[in-house]
This record gives C-alpha cells, sequence and structure tokens, in this order.
C-alpha cells in the first residue's frame, strides 16, 4: 500500500481504496458477497492476478473478507461492516456521475446488476415513496425488477412476484429517468422505452 504521507481522512481513505480498480470490486461487494469467478465477470477489462492482488489488499485494510458459502466447501468475498459504509461515499459518486451519463454507453461494458447500485442511489436521493410498487426492468438480458417500499428503493434480478408496471427501455435512459435528466414523454419521443401495465406507477416511482 503506498502512503501519501499526509494526516489527512482522504489521504488515508484514498491509500485504502484510492488505486485502480478497488471501488468497482466494493461495488460489486456492495451488490452481494460473490465468488472470485463471479468478481472476475463482473469487472470487465480486470487482469485475474490484478484482481487477486486487489482483493488481498482489501482484505489486509479490513475492507473486505472471505467467508465460507453454502456447504462451507466454496470461499466468497465480502465486505466487512466497516466496508459496507462505503456504500454512502459511492452513492454519492453515482449521482455526481449523472452529467457523464447523458450519452450512451457507446463501446463501454455494462453489466444489468449495476443497476442495483446506481438506481436506487438516483431515486433514493430526489423520489419519496408514498406507496409500495414493483415495477419489471427490461433492459436487455434477465428480467430485473425495481421495488419502491416505505424503506426506499431496490433493484434485483425479478423474483417471480406480479409486477405493477414493465418498463422496456435502453440503460440510459433508465438511468436518466432515475436521475431525473430525462421524462416518460422525452423517452417515448425519442422512441427509448415502451411501458406495459400501470403507467402511472412508473411516473410515480420515477417522480416523471
Amino acid at each position: 500500500m503506498r502512503s501519501y504521507g499526509q494526516y489527512c481522512g482522504l489521504a488515508r481513505s484514498l491509500e485504502v481504496v484510492g488505486d485502480r480498480w478497488n471501488l468497482l470490486i466494493v461495488r460489486q461487494l456492495l451488490i452481494g458477497p460473490a465468488r472470485y469467478r463471479e468478481l472476475l465477470d463482473g469487472l470487465p477489462g480486470i487482469a485475474t492476478n490484478l484482481l487477486a492482488d486487489r482483493l488481498r489488499d482489501l482484505e489486509a485494510s479490513g475492507v473486505a473478507e472471505r467467508r465460507l458459502a453454502g456447504s462451507g466447501s466454496v470461499v466468497e468475498y465480502a465486505l466487512t461492516p466497516w466496508g459496507a459504509e462505503l456504500r454512502e461515499p459511492i452513492e454519492s459518486l453515482i449521482r455526481w456521475s449523472a452529467p457523464l451519463m447523458t450519452r450512451g454507453p457507446g463501446d463501454d461494458s455494462f453489466r444489468p446488476e449495476w443497476l442495483a447500485l446506481a438506481v436506487p442511489a438516483l431515486l433514493g436521493a430526489r423520489v419519496k415513496v408514498r406507496s409500495a410498487a414493483t415495477i419489471g426492468l427490461e433492459i436487455g438480458g434477465p428480467p430485473y425488477q425495481l421495488r419502491a417500499t416505505r424503506s426506499g428503493f431496490e433493484v434485483a434480478p425479478h423474483d417471480g412476484r406480479e409486477l405493477d408496471a414493465t418498463v422496456r427501455a435502453v440503460p440510459a435512459c433508465v438511468l436518466g429517468l432515475a436521475a431525473g435528466a430525462l421524462t416518460l414523454e422525452d423517452a417515448r419521443t425519442l422512441g427509448l422505452i415502451e411501458i406495459d401495465g400501470d403507467e402511472s406507477v412508473v411516473r410515480t416511482v420515477f417522480a416523471a
């Protein structure tokens, strides 16, 4: 671990999580505990030896830990309670990034599970949930669901529960709606979205 040699909370924090890939590894572990191969799949572009090095550093710093899962024969990585406290600053960075996300992904990689962190972070900062709702999200790949409850927002793979509505859209559209940078009318005019079911629920959840 390299030191900035500064008695400053930001400097010492960056000594722990400031190296390339560290915060993205934390992002994956905020979504949920994961095996090594799952982390590798969720971090397109990282070399396997670099992932091993970064995990070793995060473990040594007390941010992440290894534990046995399932029958006790499989090792998975998870955040420690202290590491989980990175949720707030990471969600703040996601909100701060909204102007950078106005253009689509282009050639950049995208994983649907990344919305599990981004959409609640964006909606939670500006929308107050008044009634429970579940909206299906079809953005390519397996279907996801966005749940709005009194405790906040949650995005996860669809678990089979009944949906109030289903949104079919590109990821940039979902992020734009969640950030309040795009209206449903504009999304529909641009041909970026289709809605099945109760559109009023979609408007309420996205405060559109």
